[in-house]
């Protein structure tokens, strides 16, 4: 082995060595598994491209367009083969003749730069959330959260994903927060995108511009806003994944002299095309708007959702609201496939056969365009009138609105099917046009869409649905359900009962309008009449079974209590969802668990917030013992110990000697002893008040019950689908009313639209159908909060309490902030605290709000017509609209319009079968 000591032999026969494994595993890969890499690298070479199908229509019951499509042209780019230096300049080019034509593209890029700066947009989408919310801008996910449960009173023993859910299908409010995660959501987008580069999650903006800014190999020459542009193209690339054979879309509906332009430097523009493909067009503007709904941009946090696993493009639009988002799969059809050959790069080889895209179903709504139409109109008019105290003008009279409501200025009506339950007309006011969100939103128009004051929870929102997702009281239309349980009882509805003007519970007085206004009553009057005129206290009488004014019984052959009523309520589908397909707000009918639960939240609420003046400093320093104690005081709220036994437990817990009383009488008397049901509960109850709160839809479907002789339907608004044909839905339930008590309720009803002393006299006067209706002026409590709580005390402190110095204050409450960052989130909160706490109490929440204005009540009014065979039902309500009469002309000309008694009706028979 001689032959190996030198050095040279044995690089040599390492090198002969190393060179035989290779033979070895080349012969194994060619020959041994020839076949099964040849048959992966088959594989990996051939691709399938989607290409977009047009989205379904949205049409109406009789096939009129309400969602369409039109032709655009679209500009894509596809990087294939290109070097980064190409890419560039081809970006770069792109984005200059788009620019020099005024055509906008897609700029989905998340990092800005202002003045130098860099940051994310999904940052500033956190903050401006948080600020609309009046919460600090650097609030976690977790403190957010938690806030918004102590606002809404949440119960604590609720886990954060039960906490959720009660947010939303109670309160309506949808935080943008994951709770699995307790992230916000554009925290996650940001997670993503980050991780999409394989970059630190933890990287500030500018570190992750420059870090993309070298990975792109954009020039140095380049300033940071030329290299964002270019940025903005690469990440519509990079945002395809691996699949970079798949060209971005770079803008949509771009105009005619771009067009020409790419096609003239098409040799500069490699991979730049321009496609004809079709975008959303709602043909009726604003019509429908909250039906339809709109679409939206696939997010960061959902493209493994629709692009991995449903073959969605990155920038596809999808449906957000609405029927585009209830049906999205079935309007979004089926994408057509090009099947390429790639290299193994990714990038395009050739085209080898390709299959057309097949449009989405067409879906027929139950809705009636022409009707829809007519509601709306209505409705608007009804609340600009009112606004200025002016004149609803019409061919069945002009109606002249004595008072001026200057808050009048949202509103809903909905006309739902009597005999199956279809809405045939459902508006929110004010709306908004969904063309708008077609090719994507852009800043400006969505933040003209966010309401002007997010702390007044009346205050116009174009993009809500008052309809389906606004709950309040109903006050006297709820009236029927009352008398449905007390006819079912045994009441006899011609049997007549003395009002006398007003009940009087310990220091309380529960009166009628008249006795409250000017201490008369409507004397000796039977069911028809007392719904006629809407007499408290004749609904008091019957919904206790107790004749008031003799202090006897009404000698009813069954029981009536609040849990009858309630029950009744639920039968006729109210606190229950109605079956519509797109998102309702849903608040159970009331309950003695959910008082007690609201009670407890309230009571806990309160005392965190004048810990400072109630409670040692000693405990004060000591949160976690704070908390407790405070638990423990609360807990006493079913139990209701004495006022003597209160103030002895009190003193053990660490208050003030000089506030035990006080805090005893808080808890006992505003609390305690409010927290269970009282007679009180079941006369404001049985007239439509207090816990009771409901939306418009489910209101009108209650309506729709008792004209559909005690059927209760489920609601819906898809009246059929392309190819699967009309909607079958569950037959009606027959709810547990004698059909006879039915018609006792109509015929009361019938009164207060034609007797004398109805609500609806003078606005159906003139109209040549009968129809039955019912009023309700529901009061709204509270005070309307100013859009900046800090700026209102400052205005008013000297009249809120002449001594206090606005500089005390804000140095009040930027401590309390700072020491109680958990409990004062907002300086909105803080700054009230402050001021009772430098008035050492004296000065109260009520004294604070004097100088805030009233809300002015809610407008219902609901009706069947014609009233001997009822056909539809409409229910309207007016946010602030005063008094209940002033919504009677909306549901006039829907009523009108339906049974064409308008001559300008278009040719549509109402027997036309929804289409097929």
């Amino acid at each position: 082995m001689k032959w190996l000591k030198s050095r040279y032999n044995q690089v040599l026969a390492i090198i002969m060595i190393m060179m035989a494994i290779l033979a070895i595993r080349l012969f194994g890969l060619t020959v041994v598994e020839g076949a099964q890499w040849g048959e992966a690298a088959s594989n990996i070479s051939i691709k399938s491209i989607s290409t977009p199908a047009p989205r379904g229509e949205i049409l109406d019951r009789y096939g009129r367009v309400m969602a369409g499509n039109i032709p655009s042209f679209t500009v894509q780019f596809s990087s294939g083969d290109l070097t980064n230096e190409q890419i560039n300049s081809v970006s770069r080019n792109l984005i200059r003749i788009l620019e020099e034509n005024g055509d906008s593209y897609y700029d989905n890029f998340p990092i800005l730069i202002e003045n130098g700066k860099f940051y994310y947009t999904y940052q500033k989408d956190i903050e401006s959330w948080l600020e609309s919310q009046g919460m600090p801008i650097n609030f976690t996910a977790e403190q957010a959260f938690s806030e918004i449960r102590r606002r809404q009173n949440i119960d604590e023993g609720l886990d954060r994903y039960d906490a959720q859910v009660e947010l939303q299908s109670v309160y309506n409010i949808f935080p943008p927060i994951s709770v699995r995660h307790m992230k916000y959501l554009k925290e996650m987008d940001k997670e993503s995108f980050l991780q999409r580069y394989y970059l630190d999650t933890e990287l500030t903006a500018e570190e992750a511009f420059r870090e993309l800014r070298s990975k792109f190999e954009i020039p140095s020459s380049l300033s940071d806003a030329e290299a964002r542009k270019i940025m903005v193209i690469r990440n519509e690339l990079s945002s395809q994944g691996y699949r970079k054979y798949i060209p971005a879309k770079i803008a949509s509906g771009v105009s005619d002299e771009t067009i020409v332009i790419i096609e003239e430097k098409s040799s500069d523009l490699p991979g730049v095309e321009v496609v004809a493909e079709s975008i959303r067009y709602y043909p009726n503007g604003n019509t429908a708007a909250h039906v339809l709904g709109y679409l939206g941009q696939i997010s960061e946090s959902e493209k493994a959702e629709y692009v991995d696993e449903k073959g969605y493009k990155a920038n596809d639009l999808i449906g957000r609201e609405g029927i585009e988002r209830a049906l999205e799969s079935t309007l979004k059809g089926k994408d057509g496939t090009k099947n390429v050959e790639v290299n193994a790069f990714g990038e395009l080889v050739r085209v080898i056969n390709e299959i057309e895209p097949k449009k989405g179903k067409n879906v027929y709504l139950t809705i009636d365009l022409e009707l829809q139409k007519t509601a709306e109109a209505a409705l608007e008019q009804a609340l600009t009138e009112i606004q200025r105290a002016g004149t609803f003008e019409s061919e069945w009279g002009n109606y002249k609105y004595g008072t001026a409501y200057r808050n009048a200025n949202v509103g809903a009506v909905v006309a739902i099917e009597v005999e199956t339950g279809d809405v045939l007309a459902m508006a929110s006011y004010p709306a908004f046009d969904p063309n708008l969100f077609a090719t994507g939103i852009s800043k400006e128009d969505w933040n003209a869409l966010q309401g002007e004051n997010l702390r007044d929870p009346l205050s116009p929102l174009p993009l809500f649905n008052v309809a389906a997702r606004t709950a309040v009281q109903p006050g006297s239309t709820f009236k029927m359900v009352t008398a449905t349980a007390a006819l079912e009882s045994g009441l006899d509805p011609t049997r007549k009962l003395k009002d006398g003007g007003a009940v009087k519970l310990g220091n309380r007085t529960y009166g009628c309008l008249v006795w409250n206004r000017n201490r008369s009553n409507h004397g000796y009057i039977n069911l028809y009449e007392a719904l006629e005129v809407s007499c408290n206290y004749y609904f008091f009488d019957i919904a206790t079974g107790r004749d008031f004014s003799r202090g006897v019984s009404l000698g009813f052959k069954d029981p009536i209590n609040i849990e009858k009523i309630t029950s009744y309520a639920q039968q006729y589908g109210l606190g229950l969802k109605t079956g519509i397909e797109i998102p309702e707000t849903v608040i159970p009918v009331p309950s003695q668990e959910r008082k007690l639960a609201q009670i407890k939240a309230m009571l806990r609420n309160v005392l965190i917030g004048r810990a400072e003046i109630y409670f040692e400093q000693s405990l004060i320093k000591d949160k976690e013992k704070l908390n407790k104690n405070i638990m423990t005081i609360v807990g006493w709220t079913e139990e209701n110990p004495s006022r003597n036994e209160l103030i002895r437990r009190l003193g053990t817990l660490g208050i003030k000697e000089n506030f035990i009383e006080t805090v005893a009488d808080l808890c006992k008397y505003t609390y305690f002893n409010q927290a269970t049901w009282t007679t009180g509960d079941e006369l404001i109850i049985a007239i439509g008040q207090g816990e009771n709160a409901y939306t418009p839809l489910q209101m009108t479907n209650y309506i729709a019950t008792i004209g559909n002789e005690g059927v209760h339907n489920k609601v819906s608004l898809i009246g059929a689908i392309e190819g699967k044909g009309k909607v079958i839905k569950e037959p009606g339930k027959k709810i547990a009313v004698d059909e006879q008590n039915l018609e006792h309720i109509i015929e009361g009803m019938k009164r207060v639209v034609s007797g004398p002393r109805g609500s609806l006299k003078g606005a159906f006067a003139n109209f040549p159908v009968q129809v039955a209706g019912k009023t309700g002026t529901a009061e709204r409590g509270g005070k309307i909060n100013p859009p900046d709580e800090v700026e209102y005390i400052k205005q008013h402190l000297s009249k809120i309490n002449s001594s206090l110095r606005w500089e005390n204050v804000e140095k009040e409450m930027e401590r309390l902030m700072k020491d109680y960052p958990d409990v004062y989130t907002t300086k909105n909160y803080a700054v009230r605290q402050a001021v009772i706490n430098l008035s050492n109490g004296r000065v109260t929440s009520e004294r604070i709000d004097a100088y805030k204005a009233n809300y002015d009540p809610f407008a219902w009014v609901m009706t069947l017509a014609p009233a001997e065979d009822p056909k539809i039902a409409v229910g309207v309500l007016l946010f602030q609209g005063g008094t209940a009469g002033y919504a009677a002309p909306v549901a006039r000309e829907v009523i009108a319009k339906y049974l064409q008694l308008d001559k300008t009706y278009e040719d549509y028979s109402l027997e036309t079968s929804i289409t097929q």
